[in-house]
C-alpha cells in the first residue's frame, strides 16, 4: 500500500479550470504569454513551436507545457503540408513538489517538449475529445467534468515522466532497461537536428546529453543501437560533408577557414579527419577542384 496520498502534490490536486479549446492551425499565431499553465497536446499533423528563443518541430503525439510567462507561438509545417490539430488546456492554483506555486515541473524543464508512446498518445486523443465534447455542452457538472479530466492528463503525464526518470537511472547504472521504440527514434532524430544546427560550433557529448536532459552513456548507448555509429562519429560525417560542401562551393578558401566553418580550431586536427574520411587532404581535394 502506498505511504503518501499526495505523491506530486502537497495537499490534494485541485487545479482550477480556465479554459480549454481544440483547433485545426492553419496560420500562424502571434507571440504571447499567460500567466496560468497552459498545455498543448498535438493530436495530428505536424507543425512548428516557438518557445522563449528556440523552435521546435511538433507532430502528434507530442506534449509542450508552457508555464507561465513563456513567451511562445504556434505554426503550421508548411513543407509538410499536414495542419497540425491542438489541444489548448489551462488552468491554475496547482503546488506541486519542489516546484514554485503556480508552476508544473513537468519534462525536467518548464518549455521541454517530448514524445509520447503510442497507447498513450491514444489516451490522450480520448481525453481531449472529451475535454472538447463537454466544454461545449451546457451539461449539469460541466466545470467538474473538465476538472475531472484535466486532473486525469495532469496524472498520466507525471506517471510517464517518473517512468522515464526510472528508465533512464536503471539505464545509466547498466540495468538493460529501454525506452520503447519510438521514444528511442525521437530522442535520435533530436540529437541529429542538434548537431544540424550546431556543427560549427565546439560540441561534446556531454553538452548533447545536457541538452537532451539525459546522461552522456545512455544517448551514446541509444545513438548507436539506432544508427549503428556513435554520437561523435556521426558529428565527423557531418562535419566532412559540410566541409566538403564549402569547398566545392568556394576552392579559393583557406584549409583553416574551412576548419573553423565546421566547428575546428584545429586546422591539422580537421585535414586528418578529412584525409581519413574523403582518403585525400582537404588542400588536395581543393587542388582537383576547377579554379573559378
Amino acid at each position: 500500500m502506498c505511504e503518501n496520498s499526495f505523491d506530486m502534490t502537497y495537499t490534494d490536486l485541485n487545479p482550477r479550470f480556465l479554459y480549454s479549446y481544440l483547433l485545426t492551425r492553419t496560420e500562424p499565431n502571434t507571440a504571447h504569454t499567460h500567466d496560468s499553465i497552459e498545455l498543448v497536446m498535438i493530436l495530428k499533423g505536424k507543425g512548428r513551436f516557438r518557445i522563449n528563443e528556440r523552435e521546435y518541430p511538433v507532430e502528434e503525439g507530442n506534449v509542450i507545457l508552457l508555464n507561465p510567462g513563456t513567451v511562445h507561438y504556434s505554426c503550421p509545417d508548411r513543407e509538410a503540408g499536414e495542419q497540425p490539430l491542438e489541444c489548448y488546456l489551462g488552468f491554475t492554483d496547482v503546488e506541486f513538489k519542489n516546484c514554485p506555486k503556480g508552476f508544473m515541473p513537468l519534462f525536467h524543464d518548464y518549455q521541454i517538449i517530448t514524445k509520447l508512446p503510442d497507447g498513450l498518445t491514444k489516451e490522450m486523443h480520448h481525453l481531449c475529445m472529451a475535454i472538447d465534447q463537454e466544454a461545449n455542452s451546457c451539461e449539469l457538472g460541466r466545470y467538474f467534468m473538465l476538472k475531472a479530466y484535466l486532473i486525469q492528463v495532469i496524472c498520466l503525464l507525471e506517471r510517464f515522466q517518473k517512468q522515464e526518470d526510472e528508465i533512464v537511472q536503471k539505464k545509466e547504472h547498466g540495468m538493460g532497461y529501454e525506452f520503447h521504440s519510438i521514444n528511442k527514434k525521437y530522442i535520435v532524430q533530436r540529437i541529429m537536428e542538434y548537431m544540424e544546427s550546431h556543427y560549427q560550433e565546439k560540441i561534446s557529448l556531454d553538452r548533447i546529453a545536457a541538452n537532451m536532459y539525459l546522461s552522456s552513456y545512455y544517448i551514446s548507448r541509444l545513438f548507436k543501437s539506432e544508427t549503428g555509429d556513435t554520437p561523435i562519429n556521426y558529428l565527423i560525417s557531418l562535419r566532412m560533408k559540410k566541409a566538403r560542401e564549402i569547398l566545392d562551393g568556394a576552392p579559393d578558401i583557406s584549409i583553416q577557414s574551412v576548419a573553423a566553418a565546421v566547428g575546428y580550431e584545429d586546422a591539422y586536427h580537421f585535414s586528418k579527419l578529412f584525409k581519413k574520411y574523403y582518403g585525400i587532404s582537404p588542400l588536395y581535394y581543393k587542388a582537383r577542384l576547377p579554379q573559378q
